[in-house]
């Protein structure tokens, strides 16, 4: 079972442009994500699914450097994206994650995947986010079986649908798909790691300065600890509106 992480990045971010290549401890964004998502046990290749844009030239060319394979597709289509992804890397099992997430866990993302695949025939898709959400936002882990990408491509038509990938299965045809989920032992969900502003970047800045996580991989539970033991980085950016699941 070949079980393949895509990334989907791009440059033009509505709320923060560029973010995936902004610096974070001396790297782009991406790259410092990348080198997370490398230490997953459960993972057999790293994808970046970007765009066709020139825009989008200097996205490839980070995964290039960090020893990723990368795909071109459309801008708006992303679900399109994936699927040419995971075609193209020959994938049996699809672990959607997005890049703006470089605090992301590779043992909570090995999580999700052991769910999946540990049990073929019981789930077609499974996820840390639905329908109950514990982990910080921006430790999101989707995985879903290739064939179920593949269904989703055929029956998914509206615009939420194709430009977030997986609404289709949770949202608008739950009934057709067995979700399953990955919980935490306790809830957090009221931090936020992701990046979509710029108060959110510096949050993770900070983070990555105070525990040398460019250097290192520092586990999640690490981060949460000080994360709780600093209240006033959390407050950065928790008034934050937050989108999607």
């Amino acid at each position: 079972m070949r079980r393949v992480i895509v990334v989907q990045a791009r440059t033009t971010s509505s709320r923060l442009p560029r973010k995936v290549l902004a610096d974070v401890a001396g790297r782009p964004m991406l790259a410092q994500q990348l080198r997370r998502l490398a230490a997953c046990r459960l993972a057999d290749e790293i994808v970046v699914a970007t765009t066709v844009n020139v825009t989008d030239d200097p996205v490839a060319a980070v995964a290039r450097e960090e020893g990723a394979r990368w795909f071109r597709g459309s801008e708006t289509d992303v679900l399109e994206r994936y699927v040419g992804a995971a075609r193209e890397a020959r994938a049996d099992v699809v672990v959607r994650i997005t890049a703006d997430c470089p605090l992301i866990d590779p043992e909570v993302s090995d999580r999700v995947i052991a769910t999946l695949s540990g049990e073929p025939g019981r789930w077609d898709y499974v996820s840390n986010v639905v329908p109950t959400r514990t982990f910080p936002r921006g430790l999101d882990t989707e995985a879903l079986f290739a064939d179920t990408l593949e269904r989703v491509h055929r029956m998914a038509h509206s615009q939420a649908a194709r430009e977030h990938v997986t609404p289709f299965i949770y949202q608008e045809r739950p009934d057709l798909f067995s979700i399953g989920s990955v919980t935490d032992r306790e809830d957090n969900s009221d931090l936020r790691w992701t990046v979509d502003t710029s108060i959110d970047l510096e949050l993770v800045r900070r983070l990555y300065a105070a525990l040398g996580i460019g250097e290192r991989t520092v586990s999640y539970r690490e981060v949460l600890a000080y994360a709780r033991a600093h209240p006033e980085l959390s407050a950065l950016n928790a008034l934050i509106p937050s989108r999607g699941a």
